[in-house]
């Protein structure tokens, strides 16, 4: 992987999202992040439009993990296909800047557009030229790396037309049971030298009828796995993801659950089980939670 990112990213959005709410602090969130920090997370996932910049900034407070050590990723809040709500900033460059604010930092390690919904005649501006200012804002040291997140193929070679710094990731959402967000997007991302990252990515232990025959299969398979190596279906799956190539986000508010996210270090899946698993969850249900309206339509 060209980025050295830490290999578990712990989000702050999902259960935590409360847009729209920024002032009121969810101290159940600065606890569970201050936990998590203190157990060995690093990379903390968060973004414009999940309201929970002021629980980083307590968070990162009390922990007091250097700087150094920290890899944050910050993500500006671009909308929907709606293209009804987006950020109050003027660019995200503006955007970045207030979140820096809030957090009291000087920069985040990775600045992504949350989504390719961007048009001139709604944000002020066009998606490429919202790359632009997520260049400078890399100019500026604001932000050390730049990237995208739920773009598709087209959306990403928009961006490569006019890129003097290509992104260097596309955060998607990807587990077993939802192996490509859009069609070939993981393929061409990793072609393009643009790392995974995936949100969502143990759905399959959570989502869906687990009455399904293909669900079955694939439950048991991994949980064979789990057997054989000592380890959790969590763990299982997560070594999955990484070994796909790709930096799975997750999280959660039970400290044991963290330690479990990061204790995978130890064992490695053999190449003909990847593939197994990779298998066995293509051939189940399709598991999507997000950007429905925009992306179901590959279901």
């Amino acid at each position: 992987m060209a980025l050295a990112i830490p290999q578990i990213g712990f989000g702050t959005g999902t259960a935590w999202y409360k847009y729209g709410r920024e002032t009121e602090i969810d101290q159940r969130l600065v606890d569970a992040l201050v936990s998590a920090l203190q157990v060995g997370i690093t990379h903390l996932d968060g973004a414009e439009c999940y309201g929970t910049a002021l629980e980083t900034r307590d968070a990162l407070k009390k922990a007091k993990i250097p700087r150094n050590k920290l890899w944050i990723t910050e993500k500006y809040y671009a909308g929907d296909s709606s293209y009804k709500t987006r950020s109050k900033a003027a660019n995200p460059l503006e955007a970045l800047k207030e979140i820096l604010r809030l957090e009291k930092l000087e920069y985040v390690d990775l600045y992504l557009l949350h989504s390719p919904f961007i048009k001139k005649e709604t944000h002020g501006f066009t998606v490429k030229e919202a790359w632009g200012y997520l260049e400078e804002a890399r100019s500026l040291g604001l932000a050390k790396n730049i990237g995208v997140s739920n773009f598709a193929v087209s959306d990403l070679e928009k961006i490569l037309e006019v890129a003097k710094v290509k992104p260097e990731v596309n955060q998607i959402e990807y587990n077993a049971f939802l192996q490509d967000q859009t069609p070939g997007i993981v393929e061409f991302s990793q072609k393009n030298g643009i790392l995974i990252e995936a949100y969502s990515p143990l759905a399959p232990l959570y989502k869906g009828d687990k009455s399904i025959k293909e669900v079955k299969e694939f439950l048991d398979y991994v949980n064979e796995l789990g057997k054989k190596y000592s380890k959790s279906d969590t763990q299982v799956l997560l070594k999955w993801v990484l070994q796909k190539g790709i930096i799975p986000i997750t999280t959660s508010t039970k400290t044991e659950r963290v330690k479990e996210f990061l204790k995978i270090d130890d064992f490695k899946l053999e190449p003909s089980e990847v593939e197994e698993i990779t298998s066995l969850g293509s051939n189940a249900p399709i598991v999507r939670q997000y950007w429905i309206p925009e992306y179901s339509k590959f279901d």
